[in-house]
């Protein structure tokens, strides 16, 4: 266990955005964090579990504690003829993993390659790109309850996982601290290749035969293409949901607007591309004081220099009335505010 008193978190958000707070723990197992909120966690004061940063954004300082798991390791746990289930250290890169199971040959999780982020945070935000979600792949999680410090097994239907969201965002938000998560994967790979520009960026790739690893390879590329690395302009990844309207609504954007890019859901209803739509309303590279959306993807909003989080905030809320001036669809914020 690792306490810092009023530290820069400048470095502790893919934002960079230099705020900070009053006490920063790194703790580096199950039994660590059991200790530290049975004994050492003021509870009447604010405290923020964090992951990597990468899908938050701080408007001031946070006048409390941040707590952050360091622990690591993958585990395979059990296997039989089709799948193996996987045991992750929530402190763990969310990507380092995709990476291991792409080289271990156990298929699933592949489309989400280079999502920021730790494993713990990723059923927080039921992560999700290219077709797939972490539910798809999900088994369970073990976390600590912050109230009691006892330690809890969660199983798929209980997260009540959606489209970026899960309980941990609703009824037990900031309530436990996820230590470790269970995944169940394919030894026999099913390919899902049929959103975006998956299918597209394969041609553009020499293979002999199609695998999880050649699909994995395009999706970085894809990424690399659209998404600037946090290093070089600060960024969250997509700042915004891909709204999901009726089937009436559709057709009335699409009657309006015959290039709509959208998603059938089934049941009558409808995900919209978010990115398109700041594109279409001319937004894409639109420029305010030390914010931009950025040039190659409608969906970033970037730091370009020394942003505060308010700026970025309020640069956001111009997008959200501009685009809801235009299709008259309320686009919700996928980052979190802080």
């Amino acid at each position: 266990m690792e306490i810092q008193s009023n530290i820069s978190l400048k470095n502790k958000n893919t934002f960079a955005i230099d705020v900070n707070c009053q006490r920063f723990v790194n703790l580096y197992s199950q039994e660590e964090a059991t200790d530290f909120v049975q004994n050492n966690l003021d509870k009447t004061s604010p405290y923020l579990l964090l992951g990597e940063g990468s899908n938050l954004l701080f408007s001031s300082n946070f006048n409390g504690t941040i707590i952050q798991m360091q622990n690591k390791g993958f585990e395979l746990i059990d296997q039989n003829n089709k799948y193996v289930w996987i045991k992750l250290a929530a402190g763990e890169i969310w990507d380092d993993f995709v990476k291991w199971s792409v080289d271990n040959k156990y298929a699933g999780a592949e489309n989400l390659s280079k999502i920021p982020g730790t494993v713990g945070a990723a059923p927080i935000q039921n992560i999700g790109a290219y077709g797939v979600e972490l539910a798809e792949i999900f088994n369970g999680l073990e976390a600590i309850e912050i109230e009691s410090g006892e330690l809890r097994r969660f199983y798929l239907k209980e997260l009540k996982f959606g489209y970026r969201d899960s309980i941990f965002k609703q009824a037990l938000k900031n309530k436990y601290i996820v230590t470790a998560v269970f995944l169940k994967l394919n030894k026999f790979p099913f390919f899902k290749i049929d959103y975006g520009n998956i299918k597209a960026e394969l041609e553009n790739l020499k293979y002999e035969n199609l695998s999880i690893a050649v699909i994995r390879q395009a999706v970085i590329n894809i990424r690399a293409s659209k998404l600037p690395e946090t290093s070089e302009l600060g960024n969250a990844g997509s700042f915004f949901k891909n709204p999901i309207v009726d089937h009436q609504k559709h057709n009335e954007l699409k009657n309006n607007f015959p290039d709509l890019v959208s998603y059938d859901l089934g049941n009558e209803s409808f995900k919209l591309a978010a990115g398109w739509m700041i594109d279409r309303a001319g937004l894409k590279g639109f420029t305010k004081g030390n914010v931009a959306v950025h040039k190659n993807q409608a969906l970033i909003i970037v730091n370009l220099g020394e942003a505060s989080g308010k700026e970025i905030l309020e640069f956001s809320e111009e997008i959200q009335h501009k685009v809801f001036d235009i299709f008259g669809v309320q686009l919700e914020r996928e980052v979190n505010v802080i």
